[in-house]
């Protein structure tokens, strides 16, 4: 009983502070997810333009390292934050982040974006500031939820956030040399990934198949999924020290073959008649492909050095953003989990620009720019896809009227 009052005094909160502001910021999903779609579709195209010859006026980072930045400090960290201060309530059952303080956030965030973009002729130092900014407010945002409900597990994510903080200031005190902090801030998020994939695909996965009646039997071999993640954690330990070394190209490949044993386990192929799930298992299938392609290089085999940097950021990363952003977005309006035919086909775009941008350069080198312009439509066509299927439920109340 007193679970429930809690749970009804909660909902009448969250109900009475979103009822003060516009649906997209009655819950932290909403604005955020918005965000992180619009950014994503304008980056791109963007980036491909200044390939192409558009002479931008120079901002604080050259175009080069601008793009790589935006795209995990804008895209990324957007829907970083969508889904922590949509997730750290449900850990803690605490009422939602609504209202004035998650506009404060995405304004934040926004002010990063045109810090970095528009070149206002602020000096180096300010910009960096206001880039800075958002990944702190952020984690202090949530902390304080984490700390009093005594959610220690979920600290990781924390330490994630300051990670993530550190490869950014890098960025900013390096420059044009953005190797170190981007290899940094990309595996902060492999770990990520690498986590919260083993959290819930095979959860989600027994959960959906039971419900339709499927004989599943999702294995989780705890010492397995363990050695995984600490497997990822060597990966990010050992770029730090010796990156580009034989210790970095073997610890890629034990990675590599041991999230895709994980990944083995959880049965993706009875999921191919639901996008809304079989999206979660190719992304988390491009964690060990791009592992192995790492490795590959670092032991010399003739392949482009970039083809294991997109399979993360084109293949695991964006996938995986894609389809939390998209799941979450039905699920915490009230809606079924049933991915809009518009949301499969995104799903199946942005799959195809992944593999075009990966495996392109290696199969026929001379067509490179081809392979580059295919896959940035690809992308912008399955971003545009996801925006105008999830920007008016972003935008709207929940289907069913409750709060949130």
């Amino acid at each position: 009983m007193q679970a429930q009052h809690n749970s009804i005094r909660i909902d009448s909160n969250i109900e009475s502070a979103a009822s003060k502001y516009p649906a997209v910021l009655a819950y932290g999903f909403r604005p955020f997810f918005l965000l992180a779609g619009i950014h994503a579709a304008i980056a791109i195209p963007l980036w491909i333009a200044v390939l192409h010859g558009l002479d931008l006026p120079r901002t604080v980072l050259p175009s080069s390292v601008w793009h790589a930045h935006e795209m995990l400090y804008g895209f990324v960290a957007a829907a970083l934050a969508g889904f922590l201060l949509t997730a750290v309530p449900s850990w803690t059952n605490r009422r939602g982040y609504a209202g004035a303080p998650l506009a404060g956030l995405a304004l934040v965030w926004l002010a990063g974006r045109i810090a970095m973009t528009v070149p206002l002729g602020l000096p180096p130092l300010w910009a960096g500031v206001i880039d800075l900014a958002f990944l702190p407010l952020l984690a202090l945002t949530i902390l304080p939820a984490l700390l009093r409900s005594g959610n220690r597990r979920n600290l990781v994510f924390i330490v994630l956030l300051s990670l993530l903080f550190i490869a950014n200031l890098r960025f900013h005190l390096n420059g044009a040399h953005a190797a170190g902090p981007l290899l940094l801030g990309l595996n902060a998020m492999m770990f990520l990934i690498t986590l919260l994939g083993g959290r819930l695909l095979p959860v989600f996965t027994s959960s959906r198949l039971k419900q339709l009646g499927i004989e599943a039997r999702i294995r989780r071999y705890q010492p397995l999924d363990r050695t995984a993640l600490i497997a990822v954690a060597g990966v990010l330990l050992i770029d730090l020290i010796v990156p580009e070394s034989f210790y970095a190209a073997f610890m890629a490949a034990v990675a590599a073959v041991l999230l895709a044993l994980q990944l083995g386990q959880w049965q993706g192929h009875k999921t191919l008649r639901m996008p809304i799930l079989w999206v979660l298992h190719v992304a988390y299938a491009w964690l060990p492909i791009c592992l192995a392609l790492k490795a590959a290089f670092l032991f010399a085999v003739p392949i482009p050095g970039s083809s294991w940097l997109h399979a993360f950021t084109a293949g695991a990363m964006a996938t995986m953003i894609i389809a939390i952003m998209s799941r979450a977005a039905l699920g915490h309006t009230g809606r079924a989990l049933v991915a809009p035919k518009a949301a499969v086909f995104a799903y199946l775009l942005l799959t195809a620009a992944a593999l075009t941008r990966v495996f392109g350069p290696i199969l026929l080198p001379a067509a490179g720019g081809l392979w580059l312009v295919i896959a940035a439509l690809s992308w912008c066509l399955a971003l545009i896809l996801y925006l105008l299927v999830y920007a008016p439920i972003l935008c709207r109340p929940r289907i069913d009227g409750r709060p949130g």
